[in-house]
């Protein structure tokens, strides 16, 4: 029986303690560079299993360098702060005896306050649009790792022209009732669609420049939820020096803003024989 893409993932989130506050992950198989979200999602658990209360509001982190598939990653937690309301935590992830990526996360217990959020874009319903793969089969055929396809996205049909861009995701299967699981599926998504929206307000063609994350940062105002369809929102308001810088927003289907993220990274032209590959 096939199992659903969504198991790819979760099996990536399934880490294995080694001794103390050190875990191993598995990154799946896929050709190429590793998927940046892969890599922060994993962190981001090992980073969870050290907290005993709270629930994670904010990360900071840094692509140090290029993962691979089909090698373990080795994560190093360490344990900065635990305070009566926030939880610091930093996370160092290692492939091969070097730093490939770096994390700062901190958590807090629920708290009463005042709340405000900018309102949800007006936007037509995920029914309404067609697959991203659809729309970009060059893009997605048959080489993209099996975690890749864990979320069904529907994009409008100039989605690469807007100015303002948006995705519809959901995960394509069920995802366990489990608080971790659903704030790191939001960590793995977030770092989907932010650099190609860098990437079509400098005026680039897919194909032309080649791209790595530098740096990407994630605030979580509620609880995530993937059981539904989230509306993912990105613009680049920068660009300079060949760093592009994107801002998204992730709503639930109601309009509820949960989480805002960041993110830089490098954008560089590539020579014409790589180009043309």
């Amino acid at each position: 029986m096939q199992q659903p893409p969504i198991n790819a993932l979760l099996r990536g989130l399934e880490l294995e303690l080694e001794e103390g506050d050190r875990f191993i992950g598995d990154p799946g198989e896929g050709r190429g560079r590793l998927f940046g979200g892969m890599v922060a999602a994993q962190s981001t658990m090992a980073a969870q299993r050290t907290v005993p209360e709270g629930r994670l509001h904010s990360l900071h982190a840094y692509f140090l360098r290029g993962g691979a598939y089909g090698e373990p990653i080795h994560f190093q937690v360490h344990r900065i702060r635990d305070g009566r309301t926030y939880t610091t935590r930093r996370v160092v992830a290692e492939q091969g005896g070097e730093a490939i990526f770096s994390l700062e996360a901190s958590f807090t217990r629920p708290e009463e306050g005042g709340e405000h959020q900018v309102q949800m874009p007006d936007v037509p319903p995920p029914e309404s649009l067609p697959l991203w793969e659809d729309l970009r089969a060059d893009f997605f055929r048959g080489e993209l790792p099996p975690h890749v396809q864990a979320f069904e996205a529907r994009v409008p049909e100039d989605y690469d022209g807007s100015e303002q861009r948006f995705v519809w995701l959901r995960a394509r299967g069920d995802l366990p009732r489990d608080a971790w699981v659903h704030a790191a599926a939001t960590v793995y998504a977030s770092d989907r669609t932010l650099a190609s929206t860098a990437i079509a307000k400098m005026g680039y063609r897919r194909g032309t420049v080649g791209v790595t994350s530098l740096d990407h940062a994630l605030w979580l105002h509620r609880e995530p939820n993937f059981d539904d369809w989230v509306l993912y929102v990105s613009e680049s308001p920068a660009g300079h020096a060949a760093r592009g810088l994107a801002f998204g927003a992730m709503y639930t289907r109601e309009g509820v803003l949960f989480a805002s993220v960041a993110q830089e990274g490098l954008i560089r032209r590539l020579r014409a024989r790589e180009g043309s590959r």
